[in-house]
């Protein structure tokens, strides 16, 4: 079977991005440092311990396995963080790109497939975005990851490295199967702490601003199932293999849901209540983010088939009851 290199294979969508690759017949070599990834959720391949800030570690990769194409989803991903430490982000997920960017075109790679964000479109109101939509970013993060796609168009040009870039939105759930699910610590995200609250692991989900222009004054999202997610990065590596040329795609829904409803949604789901503390704003984060992701389905033939959002929470609290990784 053709290896795949996985940057961040031992994190919450990379790891679901391994097991989807090798049911697709491929074998993920997941290349990790482990600082926000967990060894046990490496499962459908070969883990190498390794940091994309030291490339003879990325080239001694390339050597052993070979892959026919990267899968890169490591990087610093929190947007508040990414407002107090800019050097930072930019270090790591720039650099450590550069790196790998590098060390793909020197192995005789030509195949790319980019997690990139819809945060590098930053704040536009009001629209549903699509590919060609400006890209504004107002934070470190969705800059850094406009900034390595620069760099694969710049690669392209130069060297023929081919990319599939996707830019998603909020991603949720968890494998349907139990395998696999959402653990980070500290825990950010939406979902988790929400049924960390719920579960009585934390005393209140803490709701950042209550003020924003949107019907009910909490910020907007559009939320994907990760299985959902990861099946488009196997199309877009197929796209990659099939010969065809490089391409941008978002991920989404076209349905953005506000903090308050993903609230009741869960209430609904886990027949629980959400406690509560309303908060203030966080700096960097955008009032409404919704997808349009037309071009996905009608040129990889993608097809969301788990991102309603009842579902997304029923399998994360699924996992989230049962599932867990050694610490």
């Amino acid at each position: 079977m053709a290896n795949v290199l996985v940057t961040g294979g031992a994190g919450y969508i990379g790891s679901h991005a391994c097991k989807a690759l090798a049911a697709a017949g491929f074998t993920p070599v997941t290349f990790d440092n482990l600082v926000t990834g967990w060894r046990d959720a490496v499962k459908f391949g070969p883990l190498v311990e390794g940091d994309l800030l030291d490339r003879p570690q990325i080239d001694a990769v390339f050597a052993e396995y070979q892959p026919v194409a990267v899968m890169h989803f490591a990087a610093l991903s929190q947007v508040g963080d990414s407002m107090k430490q800019p050097g930072l982000y930019w270090r790591n997920n720039v650099e450590g790109s550069l790196n790998l960017i590098e060390a793909t075109v020197a192995a005789n790679c030509e195949n790319f497939v980019f997690s990139s964000t819809c945060a590098t479109y930053g704040d536009q109101d009001n629209i549903v975005l699509d590919e060609n939509s400006a890209q504004l970013p107002i934070n470190a993060y969705g800059a850094s990851k406009r900034a390595i796609e620069d760099i694969l168009r710049n690669f392209e040009a130069a060297h023929g490295l081919k990319a599939v870039i996707f830019r998603y939105f909020n991603v949720a759930g968890a494998d349907p199967e139990g395998e696999l699910g959402e653990f980070h610590q500290p825990e950010t995200h939406l979902v988790p702490l929400m049924l960390d609250a719920i579960d009585g692991k934390r005393d209140a989900l803490t709701v950042f601003g209550t003020d924003y222009d949107t019907p009910d004054g909490t910020c907007i999202r559009d939320y994907v199932h990760v299985c959902d997610l990861v099946d488009a990065h196997v199309l877009g590596l197929q796209w990659l293999l099939d010969g065809k040329p490089s391409r941008v795609f978002n991920l989404g829904t076209g349905t953005g849901f506000s903090v308050r409803e993903v609230v009741e949604h869960s209430r609904e789901v886990t027949n629980r209540a959400v406690p509560i503390i309303e908060g203030a704003r966080r700096i960097g984060d955008c009032t409404k983010l919704v997808s349009g992701s037309s071009r996905a389905v009608a040129e990889l033939g993608w097809a969301p088939k788990r991102s309603t959002l009842s579902e997304m929470i029923a399998d994360a609290w699924r996992w989230h009851q049962t599932g867990h990784y050694d610490t």
